[in-house]
């Protein structure tokens, strides 16, 4: 079954951003885009070197509109320890959400019930809460910020201009599709 269009449900969970424990609830990400972005565990192997990319790209995201949630299952305990021991998570600004009960993660199903932990998830949620676009790796299959920042846009340029759609690795500038009335049902 397709989770696009499916609207997140209510959550609280506890985060480590920027030295400090904060509370996230659905309520933080109304109102703007935002990306549930899903890894296995910290102090992994995949896991860090995605981090380092979202977090090198920040601020782009941002200038969007949209925030970046990295979850996973561990504590936002383990998300500090993993913060002050590794070079690359130190980069991280956006909010690591912790996600020990799994609630998120079966929202937005990607747990992997035998080990506990999540599924490289990436899910664009916008403004409303409803789920735009989204991607499942698997465990080694690393992804890739720039991408993702492409996504972000082009979603959100179809959010705002229903009647014309973005065909293959559009950039933001470049020319849309605007489809007949005769192929609309065939999208």
């Amino acid at each position: 079954m397709s989770l696009i269009n499916k609207e997140i449900a209510d959550f609280s969970v506890q985060s480590f951003q920027n030295g400090e424990f904060k509370t996230v609830t659905k309520a933080d990400t109304l109102g703007k885009w935002s990306i549930f972005f899903f890894y296995p565990a910290d102090f992994t192997f995949v896991c860090p070197t995605e981090l380092e990319d979202m977090a090198n790209l920040y601020g782009e995201f941002k200038a969007a509109g949209c925030e970046v949630y990295s979850v996973s299952t561990d504590s936002h305990f383990v998300h500090k320890a993993w913060h002050d021991a590794s070079e690359k998570i130190k980069k991280i600004e956006y909010p690591m959400l912790a996600d020990p009960t799994h609630a998120l993660s079966r929202d937005f199903e990607v747990l992997i019930e035998a080990d506990g932990m999540a599924e490289r998830g990436t899910f664009i949620v916008n403004p409303e809460g409803k789920i735009m676009t989204y991607q499942v790796n698997g465990g080694g299959i690393g992804r890739n910020a720039e991408e993702l920042l492409r996504l972000v846009r082009a979603c959100q340029f179809v959010a705002e201009h229903g009647d014309e759609v973005c065909p293959a690795k559009w950039q933001p500038g470049a020319e849309t599709l605007k489809p007949s009335l005769d192929l609309v049902g065939m999208l």
